[in-house]
């Protein structure tokens, strides 16, 4: 089922790469002992195996997405080399590629000019993000849809800002009317505003947002860290894309190529549309940045040692697959789409289940009918582990019960409902809906003939 037959093609590339130190006089390296070596490896690829099938389209659990092999092959043949982005002398061409990548980045969301650059995931990224926000609206509380990632309230946490959480409508966007009646307050600095939660994919309501910020004054933070691609699809809800074509007008963003930019843990991306916020990062490194007068990206980062390896891979995967509307990249996400859609259609036309809004992006929730909301949590788990003996691999979340269709007489002896979360990112997702349909069906089945 693993991809092999690209490693020749990874040699040809090393090949290549090696014609660029040819000129080297030979060194004294004891090669590794080829035996002992193979023993390791094998035995750390039998260790691997104790993992669910990430790459298998019947995953469909969690927010894994298999990299593209040109990510893969991109990475690995940097590592020959090692490169370390914060500083020029570490990294002369990976810097250089990470700052033509994610200026493809930013040129998505419409910005020509900008100052960003790659990190080890969203969690450091929005971290930087609410930094620069808290440097420039020092004391102010940063406020997000109570379904946004945990990451924004421990991240205030760390840097010592205060937090506080909106509440959400019936679809897990972040309620405007709620966020105003906050605002009169007076001291909000910063909204996050999360462009597909990691529970559902909704999507906050971001122009609204935006015509707040022009009557109360606060940065618009958003946090596409798992959406922010869906730009590109063609096939958004009218809702959906109105927000999506105002990221643009956002103070900052985040958005993980490690997610739907098919690229290998970790790659995170913060993007700052005002490029003087950089005047922040400054600081003293005599030892390292001494020989460039370039810009040398630990210069503009919390972080200091990062891989140049990462920036290659995201390079080399956007030099194959342009991050443009109509593209093959944008007919992926596009595919991801159609296939939740599909796949909510069939549950809500099934009395087994209990349906949840109709997904912006392609995370379906959804949960079993029973008599009451303790009773459908015990079988959503019990479903949950029935699929994963046929290998269907899904998740569980536990979320309010008002985001589900509860059909009259069933009793809610519970705020929340602990039900079935499915993340359809693959592509090939959408080929493979009916027959991940057959075994739910077949493993519900087999759960409620037990308990009958």
């Amino acid at each position: 089922m693993l991809e092999k037959a690209d490693l020749g093609f990874l040699r040809q590339a090393l090949e290549k790469l090696d014609e660029g130190f040819a000129a080297l006089p030979e060194d004294s390296r004891t090669p590794a002992d080829a035996k002992r070596l193979v023993e390791v490896l094998t035995a750390a690829a039998e260790r691997l195996q104790d993992n669910y099938p990430y790459f298998h389209p019947l995953y469909a659990g969690q927010m894994i997405k298999p990299p593209h092999p040109v990510a893969r092959l991109a990475y690995a043949l940097a590592q020959w080399i090692n490169p370390n982005n914060h500083a020029l002398d570490g990294g002369r061409a990976s810097s250089a590629m990470e700052k033509e990548a994610v200026a493809g980045l930013a040129e998505m969301f419409g910005w020509k000019e900008h100052l960003g650059h790659l990190t080890s995931g969203g969690t450091m990224a929005n971290l930087e993000a609410l930094w620069v926000a808290g440097q420039l609206t020092p004391g102010k509380t940063i406020v997000a849809n109570e379904q946004a990632h945990y990451t924004h309230h421990r991240i205030s946490g760390v840097l010592q800002m205060p937090f506080e959480s909106i509440p959400c409508d019936e679809r897990a966007r972040m309620d405007v009317r709620a966020l105003e009646a906050r605002l009169v307050k007076g001291d909000v600095g910063t909204v996050v505003v999360t462009m597909g939660t990691t529970a559902t994919g909704s999507v906050d309501p971001l122009a609204e947002i935006l015509a707040l910020k022009e009557k109360y004054g606060f940065r618009v933070h958003c946090d596409a860290a798992y959406g922010g691609y869906f730009g590109l699809a063609g096939n958004l809800a009218d809702d959906t894309r109105h927000a999506f074509d105002h990221i643009g007008d956002a103070d900052s963003v985040v958005i993980d190529p490690h997610k739907h930019g098919l690229q290998p843990y970790g790659c995170g991306c913060v993007l700052f549309r005002d490029a003087s916020v950089g005047r922040l990062y400054k600081h003293d490194s005599p030892y390292t940045y001494f020989s460039s007068k370039e810009m040398h990206l630990g210069e503009i980062s919390l972080e200091c040692s990062r891989p140049g390896a990462a920036a290659v891979a995201l390079w080399a995967t956007q030099m194959l697959l342009p991050l443009v509307q109509g593209g093959e990249f944008a007919r992926g996400l596009e595919k991801c789409r159609e296939a939740a859609a599909e796949f909510h259609r069939r549950i809500a036309n099934d009395t087994r289940f209990l349906a949840a809004f109709v997904p912006e992006l392609d995370i379906v929730i959804f949960a079993p009918s029973a008599a009451s909301v303790s009773a459908s949590s015990a079988l959503s788990r019990q479903i949950f582990e029935a699929a994963a003996k046929h290998d269907l691999h899904l998740a569980v979340a536990e979320l309010p019960v008002r985001f589900f269709r509860m059909p009259e007489g069933m009793k809610q002896d519970r705020a929340s409902l602990t039900c079935l979360r499915s993340v359809l990112m693959k592509p090939e997702h959408v080929e493979w809906v009916a027959r991940i349909w057959e075994i739910l069906a077949e493993s519900t089945d087999e759960v409620l003939g037990k308990t009958i």
